[in-house]
């Protein structure tokens, strides 16, 4: 589903929030266990935590073992949300996995699980693994050896970003010689991808896509992957149709002969044959986000959007060739490599793009401009028009903003040093409840009595 049908289309899911992905949201692994799948998590959850409902463990895998958080230490997974507010985030399954704290580099650390997982599952029975690294993400920490290769790269946050991409590939490298070793390889599909785009600031780099991660420019939300199989018809070839992130969860389950319910009222479409076999997309459109809540544009206007939407509102979509953008658009430049220096990207390399016209509505022709540079807007009145139209009714189904304010019982002081569920009920109604089961058996007793 897009964020807008999960109530969680503003930002993350901060540690310190009571929220989590709602739990009337069927997850895959919950369908695959259907069709008798083992499901196993290793590495990021990041989809809230604050009761134990929410934990993986609960929402359809068989086992975890990772973090809970969006980021923390590669080495001790300690992680500070703000000062005072820290935290131990490596969990086994349901608990704080203490016994194996030895100071491992998480991408190594991550692979190992995965390989005792493949050496002890039955290769003949189905099994759904999801390994989410917590590489590349800040902070920019890497084994010393990965270094070697990269001394010549100027600009120290690159070069450890290039560090820590070496260790990931050569974990994918081992997942992958261990479903060979295993029995897994032949009847198995690998799909590699990323979450989001590079933050030039933290090593990462979009270039020559414009913006960067947390933007809805193509910087921010165009995500490299591949799928590796032996199972693919057309083998080698590059997919150049629009997939979205929300097509994994119904390609998959059909994939695995799973049921998908009509009402369960998916954003996703079965993209297999279009990996497979190059045939076209199912997919006319995608919609990137609508975020209500975020910084809004200071000129946006109903008059600006014609009448049909509110341009101050941060929003954007793709149809067929078009992408139109609305409100505050976020970082918008273009960071060529050769602008990091080690103060991070240099302003002098940048271009830099004023505001001062109050622009609040962009429309670029993506299949012949992919870097964003040529605004169509004042040209095509009509496509830009047409495009509103689709924002607005996509808003219609949108469901409200799940983004509360910080919980004091989140603190992991009063969890053992942990981060982790931390929300009960309220006494209060634990109480009422009580009352009413006492009030029950008083029932129960005076109706025996009778």
């Amino acid at each position: 589903r897009y964020q807008i049908h999960t109530g969680l289309q503003h930002s993350i899911i901060r540690p310190t929030q009571p929220n989590c992905l709602p739990l009337d949201n069927v997850t895959l692994p919950q369908k695959l266990k259907e069709v008798g799948y083992s499901t196993h998590m290793v590495g990021k959850w990041h989809l809230g935590f604050y009761r134990k409902e929410c934990m993986p463990t609960q929402r359809g895998f068989d086992t975890f073992f990772g973090s809970l958080l969006g980021s923390g230490d590669y080495y001790t997974h300690f992680k500070c949300d703000s000062p005072g507010i820290c935290g131990y985030d490596l969990y086994e399954n349901d608990n704080a996995a203490w016994d194996h704290d030895n100071g491992i580099y998480s991408t190594q650390m991550y692979t190992q699980k995965v390989q005792q997982i493949l050496a002890s599952h039955n290769p003949r029975k189905p099994i759904f693994l999801y390994i989410a690294y917590q590489a590349v993400h800040s902070p920019l920490q890497a084994p010393g050896k990965y270094f070697e290769h990269y001394r010549s790269i100027n600009n120290i946050n690159r070069r450890r970003y290039a560090a820590m991409l070496a260790c990931l590939d050569e974990a994918i490298n081992n997942v992958t010689l261990a479903l060979k070793k295993y029995g897994y390889y032949d009847n198995s599909i690998i799909i590699y991808s990323s979450d989001n785009g590079g933050q030039p600031t933290a090593g990462g780099s979009n270039w020559p896509l414009r913006g960067s991660k947390g933007t809805y420019w193509e910087g921010g939300i165009r995500a490299v992957g591949f799928v590796h199989s032996p199972l693919l018809k057309n083998k080698g070839s590059v997919c150049k149709e629009l997939v979205h992130i929300t097509d994994w969860f119904p390609t998959l389950i059909t994939l695995a002969e799973g049921q998908i319910d009509e009402d369960m009222q998916l954003d996703g479409y079965d993209i297999w044959e279009t990996i497979s076999e190059g045939r076209r997309s199912p997919r006319v459109d995608i919609l990137h986000n609508i975020d209500p809540i975020y910084t809004k544009a200071k000129n946006g206007s109903w008059a600006a959007g014609y009448g049909i939407w509110n341009t101050a509102i941060q929003s954007a979509i793709r149809v067929n060739h078009w992408k139109l953008l609305t409100g505050n658009p976020g970082y918008s430049d273009w960071v060529p490599p050769q602008a990091f220096s080690n103060a991070g990207p240099n302003r002098w390399h940048n271009e830099r793009v004023s505001w001062s016209a109050g622009k609040t509505v962009w429309l670029f022709n993506i299949t012949a401009d992919p870097y964003e540079r040529v605004d169509l807007s004042a040209r095509y009145p009509d496509v830009v028009k047409e495009l509103l139209r689709r924002l607005s009714q996509f808003n219609k189904t949108a469901v409200p903003v799940r983004y509360p304010p910080k919980d004091p019982r989140s603190n992991p002081k009063l969890n053992g040093g942990v981060w982790g569920p931390w929300f009960k009920e309220d006494e209060k109604k634990k109480k009422g409840d009580k009352n009413k089961g006492a009030n029950k058996q008083k029932n129960k007793n005076k109706k025996k009595a009778n």
